[in-house]
């Protein structure tokens, strides 16, 4: 009865927002895989799979919240979804908060995606065909590791997969911070109290103005890095992260470099959708993007 009604549901979300896929899979969830360990810490993630495919395309979900708080359970609908349509999610947890204070939680999110790799066998999921997926941000470190994870070689040297490459093909990102600078002078104005980006990154520009560009993505978007392609979604009304400094900005500078670039505006949304149950709701924002996203999924892994 489960997952005859997991079926329908997937096919129903589907007639509602977009074309049905060629397969809706039954699926398994692992919770609690510890995929590194830093600094004492044991890193963990859930991983969702479609049951019946063989080298499944694989998601890595990264969470927002401010690099304060937030936790892998945030991707628990798009991982039962994706997983129905095909894509295994493996959604994480990282530091937060000091101890994962720029560059550390850079690093346990690039771990997540050299662990998957080197146990693909293992999960039965392909090697070759990994991409990123993050909210706001989660969207920023996708972002950060897919163009420059190979800048992030000198620390943890010791983990087990450390020498595994942590490139992707794909990166789908949901109202992120691409630009540091322009992060904070956006905090300054509208969220003063909370110095999200000069808490984790450990001062102000006019202390330390270089942290700023090396920890912005949109610092990497040339074209020796543009084979990634990516899908990035925002609101019309998002408060917390201005789309057209962020989302608006690194679009053009992706284009301008060469790489497969596109985007979904969804009016009226704001911050912090996301993680929202969808499935139930066709009108909602994530159901919105639904259609355009799975086609960027299919065409890019």
């Amino acid at each position: 009865m489960r997952f005859t009604l997991g079926l329908l549901t997937a096919l129903a979300m589907l007639l509602a927002v977009g074309p049905a896929p060629a397969a809706v899979y039954e699926f398994t969830t692992q919770s609690g895989i510890v995929y590194a360990e830093h600094d004492g810490t044991k890193l963990v993630g859930d991983l969702y799979q479609p049951k019946g495919r063989v080298k499944a395309p694989v998601l890595v979900a990264i969470h927002g919240g401010g690099f304060q708080f937030g936790s892998r359970g945030a991707y628990t609908y798009w991982g039962a979804f994706l997983a129905r349509n095909g894509y295994a999610v493996f959604s994480i947890d990282y530091r937060l908060g000091k101890p994962g204070a720029y560059p550390a939680a850079v690093y346990d999110a690039k771990a997540a995606v050299q662990f998957l790799r080197a146990r693909a066998a293992d999960f039965d999921i392909d090697p070759d065909r990994i991409g990123l997926m993050g909210e706001s941000a989660g969207a920023y470190l996708a972002a950060l590791i897919a163009l420059a994870g190979d800048r992030f070689t000198s620390a943890y040297r010791d983990d087990a997969n450390a020498a595994t490459p942590a490139d992707v093909k794909a990166v789908v990102g949901f109202y992120g911070a691409y630009d540091m600078l322009a992060q904070w002078s956006h905090e300054l104005v509208a969220s003063p109290r909370n110095a999200f980006v000069e808490k984790f990154l450990g001062a102000a520009p006019m202390e330390n103005r270089r942290v700023y560009f090396e920890a912005s993505p949109i610092s990497y978007a040339t074209v020796d890095r543009n084979k990634v392609r990516f899908l990035l979604i925002h609101g019309t009304t998002d408060d917390v992260v201005d789309p057209e400094s962020q989302s608006g900005a690194f679009l053009t500078a992706l284009t301008q470099a060469g790489f497969f670039a596109r985007r979904i505006v969804i009016p009226g949304a704001g911050h912090f959708w996301a993680s929202d149950p969808f499935e139930s709701e066709p009108h909602s924002y994530s159901a919105t993007a639904v259609p355009r996203l799975m086609r960027f999924l299919d065409s890019s892994l």
